[in-house]
């Protein structure tokens, strides 16, 4: 009896390899992707819903070896820098694009000839054309950087900006740099010292070859409401009673542009608050200074109205000044609701429209 053996050469028909294929996905459906990884990746392919589990086979092992040359380099992707037909959405010109809360150590000067150093939160943009995709964002942290290790003015920053303008190739840029300002100050009466801390942001904006400078802060103060004092006395003299008007610590946000050559330091404009509305949030406070503040602050009731226009008188004696904002909120322990006012000097700040949360972020934390 003779017995013919397959050549190796002979395909399978169909019925065959419908067999193996079964057999194989059998054997896959009890092992693991490993196991079928091992054997072969393309079999993943074959198997239901798994046609692109470690397919193809790809490294698991980062390559510390690898070093990237100009020529890998100019083969990889970038999209932000693609063609206009890669634009998404209207080809509409952008007015701002790029980063915000990139945050570094940054040396401030201050009017006492010292330095600070202050953790700095930097928000860097600049317009986009309608027929260009994008930006290369990192570019404007890599200009910032080259300016980081100074000490931080106007004219620093105008150097940054300049450096992504050019390196970003636009006409159009903003660089806006917010911190926690320290100032010591004493206490009303005990002599006790401590940091006050203001929030600051300096702002410069070029816009149609036109640079601005700007400087925003924070005032914390105590605002008693004239209504309420008025109230408490009548309830005393009349009927004996003791009674206690209401106060509430109270947030101005204060923008300015500044004007002119002449350096406005962040103490003048401080200043300019504390003079305006002097029953400022204390740090450090004995029981005298509790007394104190308590006479300061039935000195000077103050309704937030009152508050936006004291502000106001005093911005507007400052020639270093142009246009301005003041945006106050008095976050009331009478009510559920605060009462908040807001006005503006100039062209500049004024809008027919505030952002929908403008007063809820006037909400300080202490």
């Amino acid at each position: 009896m003779n017995i013919h053996t397959r050549e190796m050469s002979d395909m399978p028909d169909r019925d065959e390899a419908k067999a193996a294929l079964e057999r194989l996905r059998a054997w896959a459906g009890q092992a693991t992707p490993e196991e079928v990884a091992d054997l072969d990746p393309a079999i993943s392919r074959l198997l239901p819903g798994r046609d692109r589990v470690n397919y193809p086979d790809l490294s698991r092992t980062y390559p510390e070896s690898f070093e990237v040359d100009t020529a890998y380099r100019n083969s990889m992707p970038d999209l932000q820098n693609g063609p206009s037909s890669l634009i998404r959405g209207a080809k509409q010109h952008l007015q701002h694009v790029g980063i915000s809360n990139f945050r570094l150590p940054i040396r401030f000067h201050t009017r006492d000839n010292g330095d600070l150093t202050l953790q700095t939160s930097v928000t860097g943009t600049v317009s986009l054309e309608a027929g260009k995709k994008g930006i290369n964002m990192s570019r404007i942290m890599r200009s910032f950087y080259r300016h980081a290790e100074k000490t931080f003015s106007y004219e620093v920053m105008e150097a940054a900006l300049d450096d992504y303008i050019s390196d970003l190739d636009t006409i159009d840029a903003r660089l806006q740099m917010r911190f926690s300002y320290p100032v010591k100050l004493s206490s009303l009466r005990s002599g006790l010292e401590g940091y006050q801390y203001y929030d600051i942001a300096m702002e410069l904006a070029e816009s149609g070859g036109v640079r601005r400078k700007f400087m925003h802060f924070d005032y914390v103060y105590s605002s008693t409401c004239p209504c309420s004092l008025e109230l408490s006395e009548h309830a005393r003299q009349t009927r004996g009673q003791l009674a206690t008007p209401h106060s509430q610590r109270s947030v101005a946000r204060i923008s300015v542009e500044i004007a002119g050559d002449a350096m406005l330091w962040f103490e003048d404009l401080i200043e300019i608050a504390r003079k305006a509305v002097p029953t400022e949030t204390q740090v450090m406070v004995k029981r005298e200074d509790e007394q104190a503040f308590a006479e300061l602050n039935a000195a000077n009731p103050i309704f937030v109205e009152d508050a936006a226009r004291l502000f106001c008188e005093q911005l507007l004696k400052d020639e270093r000044i142009g246009d301005f904002r003041i945006v106050a909120s008095h976050q009331e322990s009478l009510h559920s609701h605060d009462a908040v006012s807001l006005l503006t000097e100039g062209d500049t700040f004024a809008s027919d429209s505030i952002d929908p949360r403008l007063f809820s972020t006037l909400f300080h934390v202490g």
